[in-house]
């Protein structure tokens, strides 16, 4: 299953940057998307290590409680 995650910007050095979820750090290519389009606070879908889209802060909060949901039925053998 292939997934993508929401992930706030929190450094630009285009085309690479820093972005964060839950508390984790990683480094995300920027490189499908325009030079500018992105901005460190802006929210990006991350999909194998790329920012695929950027997104707003209430979509990507959607998006973070529907995996959370899916990750605990996974976890509990629903």
């Amino acid at each position: 299953m292939c997934v993508g995650v929401p992930m706030k910007v929190v450094e630009i050095n285009y085309p690479m940057a820093l972005a964060e979820a839950k508390g984790v750090k990683r480094r995300i290519s920027l490189m499908l998307l325009p030079e500018g389009e992105v901005k460190v606070g802006d929210y990006v879908m991350v999909h194998v290590g790329n920012a695929i889209e950027k997104i707003d802060q209430k979509e990507a909060e959607e998006i973070w409680k529907a995996l959370e949901e899916v990750i605990e039925a996974m976890e509990g053998g629903s």
